[in-house]
């Protein structure tokens, strides 16, 4: 609504940067993994580019969850749209933070995936690079 944005431009007049996660390309994939739509993330990457607001885009490589070749090529390709992404982090998926579900008597919805290693995050940043190279052409 317009208040909401009222309340996002006044924001990010202050705002340098945003560090932005997009945890899943794949509408239907996003909502499985999150329980909610990925449109929101989506449409604020646009506003941001809109509002020329530099943005650094972050995406933690799961195994078998968001490292899919089809969905880092597009959203590489998503991310080859916009022009004020300053950097991108491809960072892979960890299970430090299990414990703490469990010491709080929370469902961990990624129990039993293991971890991801830094040469498939580099694999995945370079799939993704090349579906933005690929939007670009």
């Amino acid at each position: 609504n317009s208040e909401e944005v009222k309340n996002f431009d006044k924001l990010l007049e202050y705002t340098d940067l945003v560090m932005l996660d997009i945890k899943q390309i794949n509408p239907d994939k996003h909502k499985s993994l999150t329980g909610k739509s990925n449109e929101k993330v989506l449409v604020f990457a646009k506003y941001l580019d809109a509002k020329n607001v530099p943005v650094w885009i972050r995406h933690v490589i799961v195994p078998s969850i968001t490292d899919n070749e089809e969905d880092l090529l597009e959203l590489g390709k998503f991310i080859g749209k916009l022009h004020n992404v300053k950097a991108l982090d491809v960072i892979p998926y960890h299970t430090l933070g299990v414990h703490k579900y469990k010491d709080l008597g929370i469902p961990y919805r990624l129990e039993n995936v293991p971890p991801a290693n830094k040469e498939m995050a580099a694999e995945a940043k370079s799939t993704i690079i090349k579906g933005l190279k690929q939007s670009r052409i």
